[in-house]
C-alpha cells in the first residue's frame, strides 16, 4: 500500500479506475467460460451471442456492467431477461482486483493474483453448478504458481511445501473414502493454489473457505431442511481470494501474537 501512497490521490484514483475497468472487462470473459467450459464450447472463437434466442450481441450490447444496465437486464432481440450473473461476476472481478492492488500494492505477485482470481470466479461458479472443477483452470493456476516460484526463487521451498500442504491431506482423504468424501479437483486446485501462495497462505486460505463452507452450507440446512451435496471447491476458491487481500496480514498479525510475552 505503501507505493500506491506515493502516487498521491488523483494517482491512486487513476490507478484504482484503470484496475476496475480492466477488471470488470476481463469479467466478462469469464462469463463466457463459466456458460461454455461445461457445455465443451469454443471460448475464443465463437461469438457472444444470447442464450436464448442466438442472437450475436454487437459491440455495444457487450459493455460490461453498463449494456446490462442500459438494455435493463433484457435481450435486446427476443426481449427475454438475461442472467443477473453477467454483471454480478463483471462487479466481482473488478471489486477483486482493486482490493488485491490495494492490498499487495504495485508488485509483481499483485498481478498474478488478480489473474488467479479471475480463474477461481470460474471455478466457483462452475463448481457450485456442476460439482466438477474444470481441469483448464487448475493448470493455469499451476502455471501462475510456476512464474511466483521462480521470481522468488530464494524462497522455493515455501511454493513447493505448499504444493504438498492442503493437497497430500486431501490426497489422503479420498484414498481413506474411497472417493466418497471430494473429489480430484479439489486436491489439484490446492495444489495449484499451493505453489502459488506458498505454505503459509495455502492454509489460511483452507481455514477460510472451510469456515465460509461451513456458515453457508448449515445456513443452507436450516433454511431449506433437507440435506444437499456440499461442493467444497466453491468455498475454497473464496477462500485462496480472501489469501491473496487478508492472509499475509493475518498471518504477521497471528505470528507477532504467539511472540507477545504472556
Amino acid at each position: 500500500m505503501a507505493d500506491l501512497i506515493l502516487l498521491g490521490t488523483n494517482g491512486m484514483i487513476v490507478i484504482f479506475t484503470m484496475t476496475f475497468v480492466l477488471g470488470i472487462t476481463i469479467g466478462s470473459f469469464l462469463n463466457v467460460c463459466i456458460f461454455r467450459i461445461p457445455l465443451k464450447e469454443d471460448i475464443a472463437v465463437e461469438r457472444s451471442h444470447c442464450m436464448h434466442c442466438g442472437h450475436v450481441l454487437k459491440w455495444y450490447e457487450l459493455i460490461p456492467l453498463f449494456s446490462f444496465l442500459i438494455q435493463g437486464g433484457k435481450c435486446r432481440s427476443c426481449k427475454k431477461k438475461i442472467s443477473i450473473q453477467y454483471p454480478l461476476v463483471e462487479a466481482t472481478n473488478g471489486i477483486l482486483w482493486v482490493l488485491i492492488l490495494i492490498a499487495n500494492g504495485l508488485q509483481w505477485h499483485t498481478i498474478l493474483y488478480c489473474l488467479a482470481a479471475s480463474c477461481l470466479i470460474v471455478i466457483a461458479v462452475i463448481d457450485a453448478r456442476t460439482m466438477e472443477i474444470p481441469f483448464g483452470c487448475n493448470v493455469f493456476l499451476f502455471c501462475l504458481g510456476v512464474v511466483r516460484l521462480v521470481l522468488d526463487y530464494p524462497h522455493w521451498y515455501e511454493y513447493v511445501i505448499g504444493f504438498f500442504a492442503v493437497s497430500f491431506f486431501f490426497w489422503l482423504i479420498i484414498v481413506i473414502s474411497k472417493g466418497k468424501a471430494m473429489g480430484g479437483g479439489d486436491v489439484k486446485l490446492m495444489a495449484a493454489a499451493g505453489i502459488l501462495l506458498g505454505w503459509k497462505g495455502i492454509l489460511f486460505a483452507l481455514v477460510a473457505g472451510c469456515i465460509v463452507g461451513s456458515v453457508i452450507h448449515f445456513g443452507r440446512l436450516f433454511t431449506k431442511k433437507k440435506r444437499e451435496p456440499m461442493p467444497i471447491g466453491q468455498y475454497l476458491a473464496v477462500g485462496i481470494c480472501m489469501a491473496f487481500i487478508i492472509g499475509e496480514t493475518f498471518i504477521n498479525w497471528y505470528i507477532s501474537y504467539l511472540n507477545m510475552p504472556v
